[in-house]
């Protein structure tokens, strides 16, 4: 059962100028969103396993944040050249060949070995640490490029895990005065999609809206009541799962048939971006039931 909710006109306006973008700060974000798993897990019969795997990935880039050697900064002129042609400085294209990368993804591998998991996830963990450069190249250029082939989806869950931590770690030393609005929907840091977007209710920011980059964890401010897929604002309803007093719900653009989740954190402060996206994967069933398509990229939930 969902409940459609008409969007609120007041959503419109009446609110201070917000910052474009929040960079990530790579140790405290996945040190938090691995907590929220934990206790996501801990409330959830069908999900919990999970979750609970979910989280100790996540425990891991954390641990890796603090202990891996910084990457190289971008240069300078990179970053200002980007700005004046309206782009994001961050070039995923190019970084599926960065040796850097490479060398996270050699130490997420090495590291999720000590864990336990699943079979199907120890056999995609043993297949990609025996792959050779051109196969884990092209598993980081399907992360980059924010898709994952539905016959593949485990290998690409700890490329997923390389290129977020590095790619956070990248944003997290950008200036954030210096990015620009690139157009609805895209990530102005390294030109990503959106896993969720989230209503902050975080003093004079109450009520602003920011996206969440699948990829380099960036947030970035959008108008509410506006499709993150085309950018259209004249068909905007909500969807959710039993009640319309819910803090996690699809924001469903009728112009694009397409949909992405919302997360009402001035509700619920606790909701992470990523984290309760997995959480509420009954959301994601029902929709798939639906024409509808879903807006949202997130590794964690690819396959359903």
């Amino acid at each position: 059962m969902t409940t459609t909710i008409q969007p609120d006109p007041s959503a419109i306006g009446g609110v201070p100028t917000a910052p474009l973008a929040f960079l990530p700060k790579p140790l405290r974000l996945f040190a938090t969103r691995a907590k929220r798993l934990a206790f996501l897990a801990q409330h959830s019969a069908n999900l919990g396993p999970w979750l609970t795997f979910l989280g100790q990935l996540v425990e891991l880039q954390a641990r890796l944040a603090e202990d891996l050697p910084r990457p190289a900064p971008l240069p300078a002129d990179r970053i200002r050249l980007a700005r004046e042609n309206r782009m994001p400085p961050i070039d995923r294209a190019a970084l599926a060949a960065d040796p850097e990368l490479h060398s996270v993804l050699d130490a997420v591998l090495s590291q999720a070995a000590a864990l336990d998991m699943p079979e199907p996830a120890r056999i995609a963990l043993s297949a990609v640490t025996a792959a050779d450069l051109a196969d884990r190249h092209w598993l980081l250029e399907n992360i980059l490029a924010d898709r994952i082939p539905d016959d593949s989806v485990a290998p690409h869950l700890f490329a997923a895990l390389a290129v977020q931590l590095h790619l956070s770690r990248l944003a997290s030393g950008l200036p954030a005065d210096q990015l620009v609005k690139i157009r609805t929907g895209v990530c102005p840091a390294c030109g990503g999609r959106p896993a969720t977007s989230s209503v902050i209710g975080v003093g004079d920011l109450d009520g602003v809206r920011y996206a969440a980059c699948a990829c380099c964890q960036t947030q970035w401010n959008e108008v509410r009541l506006t499709c993150l897929c085309c950018g259209q604002t004249g068909q905007i309803s909500y969807r959710s799962v039993e009640t319309d007093q819910a803090t996690v719900r699809a924001e469903v653009c009728g112009d694009c048939d397409s949909w992405v989740k919302v997360l009402y954190q001035n509700k619920n402060p606790s909701l992470e971006p990523i984290a309760d996206d997995v959480a509420s994967l009954g959301l994601d069933l029902l929709m798939k039931d639906t024409p509808l398509r879903r807006g949202g990229f997130n590794p964690f939930l690819a396959g359903y």
